[in-house]
């Protein structure tokens, strides 16, 4: 190893307290060198805040104004803590306590409850949704399991929020809440479910704070000896301060102020969990001779990103707009990001896939581009459209859409009305497969129109739409095909989808990306009621719909793509609109409020794909029939027309394509997927031209494998053209 690569590993620890603020930029080194009284850092996204407040931390260490073991500092994953930790050790302020505020109050609990209470802290409860069925089953109240995650989630957010369950039909309705249950149901669960936990001595993680708050505000003693302990406090991502956190931070400061917080208002996405900006927009009144320092210079994305990100904020509305961070890009110029309308979803995704294996031809890492949606059950099309076109993925936050437990369920009993046929009373009515579908699906809890909110009914109720859509899709490409077809066809798509993860394309949320950032990213669904939400009602949804929008903008570095479809499906009506929020900002568009602002694409870049659909459909070439399935167009025939396929020509490309997946350590699709070699063994080509042109090898490919290929094809075994080709890579 060099001592460069040495240095890169593992950092020199700074030989002296000023050597700590070397590499600080001027707002960064204000933030380091403010150790005393209250101190609200205001944080834009790609800024260095863990930088600044680590460096203040060590600075404040090593200059011997600050004791490691007098710090606490708070954040709100293990993971965040886990980093703040290691970067303190690295800059010589081992010791430091960061933790979350459930570790740290958990910490000091168990410490004290003998104390305080007497004998044993009563046994945390790992997962509570267990403990809530039991509570619904004696108020009388049935609960499937996605409705039980619904109102588990519910009772969370009132401890978090300070409801008591008599309070809690009130709160609802007075915050224009979105409750999975009546209101007055879930108070029934929500109080029993705090009998039950009385009865059995047991406590849950929101408790673990009520209780931390109690003893601190009943037993001074104990209340001294913390603040004793720990004389500086920072909090980290302070907009997502809940308000029975702050409680717990005020008992623990007490009447001091040796208090900095770091947040950004534009970052408030996580309201529906009790998160609130009002303890970081409030922070000044409360803190008249607080220090305030703005952190706008972005490290992260090109101004190119940087200026829509800005623009998207200019256009919010509310407190926490009136508080945004006009950011200042640090970087050099890069390209402009890519508005791209799309016919139809199945199109979206292809041509995002497309885009994506451009960008790894051109020296991308797959590890470094991710695809960020708003809902998890987007992700199938996408999964299959990079399985299609050979892109490793890795879903973030989410199960594989075939992995779900109501996709795999829902496969069952498709599968199970399948073998009946016609003996199966559920299909005696249905007319034509969707329908069919839709009836099978209706015994699993599918209905037609969705559930009020969020939450897990709202995904299961996602999901299976999914499944219903996908069989109309099949239905229009087939007509004709029976559920038994379709079954078939979702066992070739789960088995294409359940190949091993490897590293590649991050598939992901956009709530699950907060905190995450990559070189490239694809913003793709971006249509008026998938963003912002159809169920976002109020103007303070609303805008929290566009925080969540501009999150997602600010996790690129480099190449930013943003996408929506007309359509949902190939020859769907085009009725979609492009997200109100890219109004006045996507070329063509007039600004919010214009007469205009919701129509015209002017320069919006069509894909090549949209523009050849235009002139012509693609047309089987045995029977004349429109091809409107991925796959058919590939063969450039029906499924069901003759094939003048090479039989032993497709079993040796098929043998050769194991070989070189398993050398190269990757799922045979990635290599190429059956419907590419079947076109290849109907084609049979001669040259790196005829190949060149099926559908499926593309210019990487054919670089790669078409001399292996062609080798096949002439009869050969491609296995010494391998060899070759491993060696010039």
């Amino acid at each position: 190893m060099t001592s460069a690569t040495h240095s890169t590993l593992f950092p020199q620890v700074p030989d002296s307290a000023d050597a700590v603020l070397d590499g600080l930029d001027p707002e960064q080194r204000e933030v380091a060198t403010a150790l005393q009284g209250p101190v609200c850092v205001l944080a834009g996204a790609g800024t260095g805040k863990t930088r600044a407040i680590t460096h203040r931390i060590a600075y404040g260490v090593r200059a011997g104004i600050i004791q490691p073991t007098s710090v606490l500092a708070v954040t709100f994953t293990n993971r965040a803590a886990g980093e703040m930790r290691g970067r303190l050790r690295q800059l010589g302020a081992g010791g430091v306590q960061a933790r979350t505020f459930h570790s740290a109050a958990l910490r000091q609990l168990q410490y004290f409850w003998p104390k305080a209470v007497g004998g044993d802290l009563p046994r945390l409860l790992e997962r509570k949704v267990q403990l809530v069925a039991e509570a619904a089953a004696r108020c009388n109240i049935r609960l499937d399991r996605n409705e039980l995650r619904d109102v588990t989630s519910e009772i969370e957010w009132a401890k978090v929020t300070q409801t008591v369950p008599a309070d809690y039909p009130a709160v609802v309705a007075k915050s224009q809440r979105d409750a999975p249950r009546d209101p007055a149901e879930i108070s029934q669960v929500y109080a029993m479910y705090e009998q039950l936990k009385r009865d059995r001595t047991v406590i849950d993680f929101e408790d673990v704070l009520l209780l931390t708050v109690g003893i601190l505000q009943d037993r001074h003693d104990i209340a001294d000896h913390v603040r004793r302990q720990y004389q500086h406090f920072v909090v980290d991502e302070y907009q997502d301060v809940s308000p029975l956190q702050q409680r717990l931070l005020d008992l623990w400061l007490g009447d001091r102020d040796n208090l900095c917080v770091v947040g950004d208002a534009s970052q408030t996405i996580y309201s529906f969990t009790g998160a609130t900006p009002d303890h970081l927009l409030n922070f000044r009144t409360r803190h008249p001779r607080a220090t305030v320092v703005k952190l706008v210079r972005d490290y992260r994305s090109t101004p190119q990103v940087v200026h829509l990100a800005n623009g998207l904020l200019g256009q919010a509305r509310g407190r926490a707009a009136e508080h945004r961070l006009e950011l200042v890009s640090q970087r050099e110029r890069g390209s402009e990001p890519a508005y791209t309308e799309y016919a139809d979803e199945p199109a979206e995704a292809e041509g995002t896939a497309r885009r994506i294996r451009d960008l790894i031809a051109a020296g991308v890492p797959a590890g470094e581009i991710a695809v960020l949606y708003r809902v998890n059950s987007q992700s199938e099309v996408y999964e299959q459209a990079l399985a299609d076109a050979g892109v490793p993925y890795q879903l973030r936050g989410a199960e594989r859409f075939f992995e779900r437990a109501e996709v795999r369920e829902a496969g069952v009993a498709l599968r199970g009305a399948a073998r009946a046929g016609g003996n199966d009373s559920l299909l005696d009515d249905a007319q034509g497969l969707p329908a069919e579908v839709r009836a099978v699906l209706s015994t699993k809890g599918g209905r037609s129109e969705p559930p009020a909110g969020s939450g897990a009914v709202r995904d299961r109720w996602e999901s299976l739409a999914a499944l219903v859509r996908l069989a109309e899709d099949f239905e229009r490409a087939r007509p004709g095909a029976t559920l038994s077809d379709l079954v078939a066809e979702l066992d070739e798509r789960a088995a294409a989808q359940h190949a091993p993860t490897v590293q590649g394309v991050t598939l992901a949320s956009l709530h699950s990306a907060k905190g995450l950032e990559w070189d490239a990213v694809f913003l793709v669904g971006l249509t008026e009621g998938m963003m912002p939400i159809t169920y976002a009602k109020t103007d303070e949804q609303i805008e929290e719909e566009r925080r969540l929008l501009y999150v997602g903008v600010t996790r690129a570095r480099l190449h930013l793509s943003l996408s929506w479809s007309l359509a949902r499906s190939p020859g769907g009506r085009a009725g979609r609109r492009p997200s109100r929020f890219l109004n006045g900002l996507r070329p063509g568009s007039a600004a919010p409020g214009s007469r205009s602002a919701a129509g015209g694409s002017g320069g919006i870049e069509r894909p090549v794909a949209a523009r050849r659909k235009r002139r012509g459909p693609a047309l089987c070439r045995v029977c004349g029939r429109t091809l409107t399935d991925a796959g058919e167009m590939k063969l450039m025939r029906c499924d069901d027309c003759p094939s003048d396929m090479d039989e032993a020509l497709y079993e040796r490309l098929r043998d050769w394509r194991a070989v070189r997946a398993q050398e190269i350590s990757q799922p045979a699709y990635c290599v190429f997927t059956d419907k590419t070699l079947m076109a290849i063994a109907e084609a049979v080509p001669g040259s790196e031209g005829e190949l060149a042109v099926i559908p499926g090898v593309g210019a990487r490919k054919l670089g790669r494998f078409g001399g292996s290929v062609l080798d096949i094809c002439a009869g050969g075994d491609g296995m010494e053209e391998s060899a070759e080709a491993d060696e010039e890579v």
